[in-house]
C-alpha cells in the first residue's frame, strides 16, 4: 500500500489529511491509563493542563487518590471494579479534584484494555465538560441551522465534490441531497454554467477570500422549463490550523426579485424606445423614411423580423376598405432583421406589391383592424401568415416561431399593418409585447398618414409646377442653352422657383430666373402667374428695368408673396446683354481665358416690395461667353456663409471644356444637399457665332 493512504471497507483508498484536525485541540481530550490495580502508568500531555499535575507528579500514583475527592471515592472505586471486572466501559461527568484543590467537571470515557500478556488496563479519555457542551450547543445549532435554513446551503471538498447538502438546496437544484454526494456541479447541474462555478470556487480555495452575493440565471432539474436567478455566496473553510478543507456555498433563490428587476427594466427601457419612436418618427414627412424608422426600432427590442406593409389603395390616395373575402394588395415599405436569416427570403421586397388572399393573417388584420397574435406557430399557422407555400417553406426553415400583426390605423382608416416575427428569440410574443406594438404603431400610423398626405400634396404640387415650366429651353437665337430644375429635398415643401427663355423680336432672346418666396401650392400658382406675366411684357420689347417695375406691381396684389427676379435681354447682333435684377443673386459671367465672375449689378429690391426703381446694366456678351443664371437653392446652407459657396460657385464653373449639360448635372452634384430644404432653377446661355439670315457671307 502506497505511503500516506490506508484502504477504508477494504478496498477504498482514504487519502490522510495533510495537517491534523484542531478538533481535539480545541476539547483539550487528556489520556490517562490504570493499570489493573487503579495506579497511573500514562499521563498526557492535555492531562496535565486538564488537572494540573505533571507527569512525574502523577505517574505510579493511584488516581482515586490524587484525582478523587473523599466523598466521592466509594463512587468511583466502584465504578472502575465494574469497568475492568465486565469490559463494558463508562461515559459520564464528575467532578476532578485539581491540583490546585479546586472540583472540575470533567466528561470521562472509560474502557478496559487488554494487553498481549493478558494484563487489564483501565484507558479514560477526559475532556472539560463546559468545553464539550459549548462544542455540542454550537454543533447542534449548524445542524439545525443547516437543516431548517431556507437558504440552500452545501459543503464541497478540494476537490469540488459536493460533501453535505442541506434539504433546502436540494429542493432548489430538484435533486435529492444523497445525490448530490461525491459528486461535482458538472454532474448535478449540467444546466448551470458550470464554468463560471468551479472558476469562482477556485478562486476562493486560492485566496480565501470569500465572494459574496454573486448572481447567477440558469435552469435546474426542479424546474426545467423556466429560468431562475440566485445570489451565490462562496466560503472557504478552514481547520484551527489554517489548512482549507473546503468551500461552504449558500444560495438564495431570488428568482421573484430579479423577475421583479427585469420588468421594471423592460418597462423603463420601453418607455424609453416608445419616447425614441416619437421623437424619431416625428421630424420627417418622408413615408418611406417614416415607415424604416418604424421598423428599426421594431428590431431587435420586439422582434427579429419587422415588416411595414402599407395597402396600395391607402397609397393611391384612397379610401381603405376590405370586404369579407377578398384579398388584400399590400406594398411592403419597410423590412427589416436583426441578424441573418432565411426569414428574409418569404418577406415581400421593399416597393413591391403582393397579393395576400382573404385567409391571411396580414389580410385579417388590415380588414378588421385588430391585431392578430399567434404566440406558437405551427406549419399550418405558416401557410397562412406567409403569401405561399415557398414563402412558408422558408419561414419555417428560418425558425420562425411566434407572430404579431398590429393594425396601423390613423383617424380611422386602416393603413396598413405592422408585421412582427420571432425567430432567434426564443420567447413567445407576450400581451406585454402586444401592447408596446399597438403603441408604437399608433404613433407610426399619424405620422405615416400626415406623410401620405403631404406626398401626395407634393406630388400636386410637383405636377402643377413642372406644368408651368418649359420641358426644356426653347431655342433662341444665337445661344446655346442648357436648363435645369430641381425640387427640394423629401423632407420640404415644392417651391416656386422658375426660368423661362422668351423669342423676341429683331432676334432677341430673354433669359429669366425667378423664385417665389414661400412653397407648396400657392407659391407653384403664384410662379405661373409671375411666368405668364413676364412673358407678356417680354413681348412688348420693355427693357429690363421696366419691365420688374410692372412685376412689381402684378407681385404686389397677390396675397403678400414677394419674388426675386434676374431678367436679361440678348441681342445677337450687338452682342450685348442688358440685364436687371429684383432682389436675385448676381449672375456668373464667363469668358474664354478668364476666371468666372460674378456680375457687379444694382441688387434691386425684391418684386412685391413697390416703390423703389430697378436699373438696367449693358454686358458684352461675345461668342464662347456664358450667362449662369440661378435661384439661391442652389447655393445656400445652413452650414456655410453665401460668400462661401458663391466662391465655391465660381471654383466649381472654372473648369473649361465642359458642355453646359454637363456644367448643370456638374453643379447640381456638387452643391445640392440630398435634403436641401429650397428647390433650384438654373439656366446656362451660351453665345455662338451667328449670321443673321440674308447677311452676305464672307468673301463676297
Amino acid at each position: 500500500m502506497t505511503s500516506g493512504s490506508f484502504v477504508a471497507g477494504g478496498d477504498e483508498p482514504v487519502r490522510e489529511s495533510s495537517q491534523p484536525s484542531g478538533l481535539l485541540d480545541m476539547l483539550g481530550v487528556a489520556a490517562v491509563l490504570l493499570d489493573a490495580r487503579g495506579r497511573i502508568v500514562l499521563w498526557s500531555p492535555q492531562a496535565e493542563e486538564l488537572f494540573g499535575y505533571t507527569a512525574e507528579e502523577a505517574l505510579g500514583q493511584y488516581a482515586a487518590r490524587v484525582l478523587v475527592h473523599e466523598e466521592h471515592l466509594d463512587v468511583v472505586t466502584q465504578l472502575f471494579a465494574d469497568v475492568m471486572a465486565t469490559g463494558s466501559g463508562w461515559a459520564g461527568a464528575f467532578p476532578v479534584r485539581l491540583k490546585d484543590g479546586s472540583l472540575r467537571v470533567v466528561e470521562f470515557r472509560n474502557m478496559r484494555l487488554l494487553n498481549d500478556r493478558g494484563d487489564f488496563y483501565a484507558l479514560g479519555l477526559a475532556a472539560d465538560r463546559a468545553a464539550v457542551r459549548q462544542v455540542e450547543r454550537d454543533v447542534a445549532l449548524s445542524m439545525q441551522m443547516v437543516t431548517q435554513s431556507p437558504i440552500g446551503l452545501a459543503v464541497l471538498d478540494t476537490d469540488l465534490r459536493f460533501v453535505s447538502v442541506n434539504p433546502a438546496l436540494a429542493q432548489i437544484n430538484g435533486v435529492p441531497a444523497e445525490d448530490h454526494i461525491g459528486r461535482t456541479f458538472r454532474e448535478v447541474l449540467p444546466f448551470v454554467d458550470v464554468d463560471a462555478v468551479e472558476s469562482a470556487i477556485r478562486r476562493v480555495l486560492r485566496t480565501g477570500r470569500p465572494l459574496i452575493e454573486l448572481s447567477a440565471v440558469g435552469r435546474t432539474p426542479a424546474d426545467p422549463g423556466e429560468e431562475h436567478a440566485w445570489s451565490v455566496s462562496f466560503y472557504r473553510l478552514d481547520d484551527a490550523t489554517g489548512a482549507a478543507l473546503g468551500v461552504a456555498i449558500s444560495v438564495l433563490d431570488v428568482t421573484e426579485r430579479h423577475r421583479s428587476a427585469v420588468e421594471i427594466e423592460t418597462a423603463r427601457r420601453r418607455l424609453a424606445l416608445i419616447a425614441d419612436a416619437s421623437a424619431r418618427m416625428s421630424t420627417t414627412l418622408d413615408l418611406d423614411r417614416t415607415a424604416h424608422e418604424l421598423a428599426d426600432i421594431a428590431v431587435p427590442e420586439l422582434a427579429d423580423i419587422a415588416a411595414v406593409d402599407l395597402l396600395d389603395t391607402v397609397l393611391e390616395g384612397h379610401r381603405s376598405g376590405l370586404s369579407s373575402g377578398e384579398a388584400a394588395v399590400i406594398r411592403a415599405v419597410a423590412v427589416k432583421a436583426g441578424h441573418p436569416t432565411e426569414a428574409l427570403n418569404a418577406a415581400d421586397p421593399e416597393g413591391q406589391l403582393a397579393w395576400y388572399a382573404a385567409d391571411r393573417l396580414v389580410t385579417e388584420c388590415v380588414r378588421t383592424g385588430r391585431p392578430v397574435l399567434v404566440r406558437q406557430v405551427t406549419d399550418q399557422d405558416l401557410r397562412r401568415i406567409a403569401r405561399d407555400e415557398e414563402a412558408a417553406t422558408h419561414l419555417a426553415r428560418a425558425g420562425v416561431h411566434s407572430y404579431l400583426a398590429v393594425p396601423l390605423i390613423a383617424r380611422g382608416e386602416v393603413l396598413g399593418a405592422l408585421d412582427l416575427k420571432r425567430s432567434g428569440n426564443p420567447r413567445p410574443f407576450s400581451e406585454d409585447d402586444l401592447v408596446l406594438a399597438r403603441e408604437l404603431a399608433a404613433r407610426a400610423s399619424v405620422a405615416i398618414d400626415n406623410a401620405r398626405w403631404y406626398q401626395n400634396a407634393r406630388n400636386t404640387a410637383v405636377t402643377l409646377q413642372r406644368s408651368l415650366l418649359p420641358e426644356r429651353a426653347p431655342a433662341a437665337t444665337g445661344l446655346d442653352v442648357a436648363s435645369r430644375y430641381q425640387p427640394a429635398g423629401a423632407a420640404s415643401e415644392v417651391g416656386g422657383d422658375w426660368f423661362d427663355v422668351i423669342p423676341l423680336e429683331a432676334d432677341k432672346s430673354a433669359l429669366v430666373v425667378g423664385d417665389v418666396m414661400g412653397s407648396g401650392i400657392d407659391a407653384a400658382a403664384t410662379m405661373g402667374r409671375l411666368r405668364t406675366a413676364t412673358s407678356t411684357l417680354a413681348s412688348l420689347n420693355l427693357a429690363p428695368a421696366t419691365l420688374l417695375e410692372h412685376l412689381d406691381k402684378i407681385t404686389e396684389g397677390l396675397d403678400h408673396y414677394i419674388a426675386t427676379c434676374v431678367y436679361a435681354v440678348y441681342d445677337p447682333h450687338r452682342q450685348q446683354c442688358e440685364i436687371a435684377r429684383a432682389g436675385h443673386l448676381p449672375p456668373v459671367l464667363l469668358r474664354p481665358g478668364h476666371r468666372p465672375e460674378l456680375l457687379e449689378l444694382p441688387t434691386g429690391v425684391p418684386l412685391g416690395v413697390g416703390g423703389v426703381p430697378f436699373s438696367t446694366t449693358t454686358v458684352d456678351f461675345r461668342p464662347g461667353d456664358q450667362l449662369v443664371l440661378y435661384t439661391d437653392g442652389l447655393v445656400e446652407t445652413r452650414q456655410h456663409s453665401l460668400d462661401e459657396r458663391l466662391t465655391t460657385l465660381l471654383w466649381l464653373l472654372d473648369e473649361p471644356g465642359r458642355s453646359l449639360d454637363d456644367t448643370c448635372d456638374h453643379l447640381l452634384r456638387a452643391l445640392r444637399h440630398p435634403d436641401n430644404h429650397d428647390d433650384v432653377a438654373l439656366l446656362i446661355a451660351r453665345a455662338r457665332r451667328w449670321k443673321p439670315p440674308g447677311a452676305p457671307s464672307s468673301g463676297e
